[in-house]
């Protein structure tokens, strides 16, 4: 169900939003500190809460299916969203999205990382100052508290084997990042332990 923002760890914010295009609740964050928002969409209090907070300056996207509702973002804030480069063929319709690569520094000192495997646009978001790394669809957490989770084979395209063990090993590199905490763009945030969980997935 959706929720509205709460303070996940210390400069993070997030919530849950319905998305009508999928038909479920996704996961947006927000960086007050330095006016970033990631993969949003709309918390409930709408445009308001996050005026009260300084507005956005930079929108982050982990993959290009999560634009979301960036452009009311740019239309509201004057915001620059920075989105995978390998994923704007996906913008065709004159959204304002200038792209990044692997290893890119983003504004709020927020690192792409390369994740690829199950779309060649799909990053990790490495937060260095908050200890976190979000992920895009890569990974996943249907039920708050429950396990971390693939997504169902059938959007995995021709070879899902081969897709999670790309992503596994994807993941595995980035187990190298300091890290404590994983945000997902579609489930709760895993706080405090979130490497030893990722670890603990991609071991099986």
């Amino acid at each position: 169900m959706p929720s509205s923002p709460r303070e996940v760890v210390p400069g993070i914010w997030h919530w849950r939003s319905y998305h009508e295009g999928i038909r479920q609740d996704v996961s947006s964050c927000y960086l007050p500190e330095v006016r970033v928002a990631i993969d949003p969409k709309l918390p409930e209090d709408g445009i308001d809460w996050l005026a009260e907070r300084g507005g956005v300056a930079d929108v982050l996207l982990s993959c290009r299916h999560h634009y979301r509702d960036a452009g009311e973002l740019v239309e509201a804030f004057g915001a620059t969203v920075h989105g995978p480069r390998s994923g704007l063929h996906e913008f065709t319709h004159g959204e304002p999205v200038r792209g990044y690569d692997p290893g890119d520094e983003l504004p709020g000192g927020v690192v792409a990382r390369e994740v690829d495997a199950i779309s060649p646009d799909e990053t990790a978001l490495h937060l260095p100052a908050h200890r976190a790394v979000l992920f895009a669809d890569g990974v996943v957490q249907w039920e708050p508290g429950g396990p971390l989770a693939f997504v169902p084979d059938f959007l995995m395209g021709d070879d899902p084997e081969d897709v999670k063990a790309g992503l596994a090993a994807a993941f595995e590199r980035l187990l190298e990042l300091d890290f404590d905490h994983v945000l997902l763009a579609h489930g709760e945030p895993v706080v405090g332990d979130g490497k030893e969980r990722l670890r603990a997935f991609v071991a099986g």
